[in-house]
């Protein structure tokens, strides 16, 4: 087993594809027409040597790259001494909910405000912008887009991706400007053929720097970078690498046209540890820390989704303290990685736990993962509705492990820490054999204690867009479902609260507030999310001309990343504070967040710090999104 390899990846590998095409994700990142991988990997050094192997190499930033490499040559390339850790990608989904009837708009536009985010950068990551619409146009007709970058067109000679890039075309603002002039919208987008098809990201650019006579956005004189972002197919969702990219050319625009950046991200996905050691969460990381740039992310929709659930088999004290011994005990089968090492135990008797997951008619397909500490060693059982029953091995050479119950057959990876990960995935695939869905009912996942230090345990689905809504754990847990990338430390983790009521939304993802958990961004400093910001009912442009209401973390976000824009021109662009960007920006809209209804402490894994501050106050003191203004009167 490779260890350089990320657990779902070497899964991938060993599994045939005609049994990859039947998962839901084991296939993303591989091309069955050229044979080969798309991947993410952490390097040292350079990559051109893999040029000769007839492996593509895009270089990204911060000791980042992606390979198209033979499927042949995988585990090949992860043996090299300049490839430290490899990925393959995720799919990412929208965080968005799409128009609630009963909620309330709450009216950006309706905002009189005194910065307009001048000379600051706003990227939107998304399905891509609507470029024609007055929002986006200046008053002379002219488009606030500076460059657009549509990662679905096919280069030719004239129209070529952006420098660096092999993928997609790049439009400056000269090209958009020329298909403005043109009146018919057919021929106009015959000319620039970049469309938005599901308006999600028309809507996120519009909220965080629209602006017409009759709307206004946050920051509506920011200009913009938009990325439309790449989707393997028609129906299915941008992935891991098309976001690394677009964060790349992103900060690589920034920093040649020397202006500071916030980047908007309204995506997320379920797979992963939520500590901050995939590759994306580490990239976003290092590339908040390049130039002047802030990230801003929603946490997800996930938190009443049902899709998470932890535990602990100890029962009557503190994972982390009390320890007062060490034992050590045999496993009864398989081989024990763990003999002759001596487990520490707390008082309190370590019990059994029935996880119970109810799975919907007509799924075709579900994977599970389990995360844990590698010091405790577990016993497993899987029931089936029908109430078929196996008890999956400790151990595994390899890893992998197959298994059928009733007309499920069952795909089961043991995976071991990483050299970036200490997290230890259980990692469970399921799919039908001889029908079109997986058995529907009530599985359980029972848990047997064998050696236990900590008794933690943490289970989650795939993302609510990937599952029927009647899928969910019963008795689910709702802290710690903030999608991951909202999981990195360096962003700016951006939860959802309703206006109308001025609490939290719940379904906004939330963060960090278990101090048992042995797994996860649990450090001095460390909470998640960061603020919350009006999530329910909020007016956007659509694809018709008009303004809908939305609902959703991905409509927050760009709430937060225009009021970043708007500081940044306060400090950057006016010369306040030349130093207002990244962590700096992120501690001054924490201590100017107030306080919501029902939250009594803070930070809290609801609404972090609390609502971002949008008012006026008297006394000639202007408390604008977090932060206090004394050096100017209006």
């Amino acid at each position: 087993m490779n260890q350089k390899l990320e657990e779902i990846l070497q899964l991938a590998l060993q599994t045939p594809e005609d049994v990859r095409d039947r998962t839901e994700d084991l296939n993303v990142g591989f091309d069955g027409v050229t044979r080969t991988w798309e991947l993410i990997v952490k390097y040292h050094d350079n990559l051109e040597g893999l040029k000769s192997l007839n492996i593509q190499v895009e270089y990204l930033i911060a000791g980042y790259a992606l390979l198209t490499v033979p499927e042949q040559l995988v585990e090949a390339v992860a043996e090299l001494e300049e490839i430290e850790y490899v990925e393959k990608p995720k799919r990412f989904f929208y965080e968005a909910f799409y128009p609630a009837d009963e909620s309330c708009i709450a009216q950006v536009s309706e905002r009189d405000l005194y910065l307009t985010g001048r000379g600051v950068l706003v990227a939107v990551l998304d399905s891509g912008i609507d470029f024609g619409q007055s929002v986006f146009r200046k008053a002379d007709g002219s488009t606030r887009i500076r460059y657009l970058w549509d990662q679905t067109l096919k280069p030719t000679d004239q129209n070529r991706p952006p420098e660096g890039f092999g993928m997609g075309v790049e439009y400056n603002s000269e090209q958009i400007d020329w298909a403005l002039e043109i009146p018919d919208p057919q021929q106009r987008y015959l000319t620039l053929p970049s469309i938005d098809t599901s308006g999600h990201g028309t809507a996120v650019a519009g909220i965080a720097a629209g602006r017409s006579t009759v709307y206004r956005g946050v920051a509506r004189e920011a200009e913009r970078l938009i990325v439309k972002l790449g989707v393997p197919d028609a129906l299915s969702f941008p992935r891991t690498t098309e976001i690394m990219r677009g964060v790349t050319w992103a900060v690589n625009k920034a920093l040649a046209l020397q202006m500071p950046l916030v980047i908007n991200l309204s995506f997320g996905n379920s797979y992963g540890a939520h500590d901050g050691s995939s590759l994306l969460e580490r990239f976003l990381d290092n590339a908040a820390e390049i130039g002047r740039t802030v990230i801003c992310v929603g946490t997800g929709n996930e938190g009443a989704s049902g899709g998470h659930l932890a535990g602990n088999l100890v029962e009557g004290r503190d994972a982390l303290n009390n320890i007062t011994g060490s034992v050590s005990s045999p496993v009864a089968e398989g081989r024990n990685p763990f003999s002759g090492v001596s487990a520490t135990r707390a008082p309190g008797p370590a019990r059994p736990a029935e996880i119970q997951l109810a799975v919907a008619e007509y799924e075709r397909g579900l994977n599970i993962q389990m995360w844990k500490n590698y010091c405790d060693v577990y016993r497993l059982r899987l029931r089936s509705p029908g109430g078929q029953e196996s008890e999956l091995p400790i151990y595994v050479e390899g890893g992998k492990y197959t298994l059928q119950l009733e007309q499920t057959e069952i795909l089961v990876f043991m995976g071991e820490p990483t050299p970036y990960a200490v997290a230890q995935e259980i990692y469970m695939e399921l799919f039908p054999v001889g029908r079109p869905y997986i058995n529907s009912g009530v599985w359980v996942i029972r848990l047997e204690p064998v050696e236990i230090v900590t008794g933690r345990y943490y289970f989650y689905l795939p993302s609510l867009a990937a599952r029927s809504t009647s899928t969910g754990f019963y008795r689910p847990t709702p802290d710690v479902t903030l999608t991951i990338s909202a999981t990195s430390a360096k962003v700016l983790t951006v939860g959802a609260y309703d206006s109308t009521y001025d609490s939290y939304a719940e379904f906004s993802g939330r963060g960090y507030a278990d101090p048992d958990r042995t797994i996860g961004v649990v450090m001095s400093g460390i909470a998640k999310p960061d603020l919350a910001a009006p999530g329910v009912g909020i007016l956007a442009p659509d694809l018709y001309g008009g303004f809908t209401p939305m609902t959703g973390t991905s409509f927050a976000t760009p709430i937060v990343a225009g009021s970043v824009a708007l500081l940044m021109e306060w400090g950057i662009v006016r010369g306040n504070d030349p130093f207002l960007y990244g962590e700096k920006v992120k501690a001054y809209l924490r201590a100017g967040a107030r306080p919501l209804r029902g939250e009594d402490v803070y930070p809290n894994s609801r609404v972090g710090w609390g609502g971002i501050m949008c008012q006026f106050e008297p006394a000639g003191v202007k408390t604008f999104y977090g932060c206090i203004f004394r050096e100017f009167l209006v």
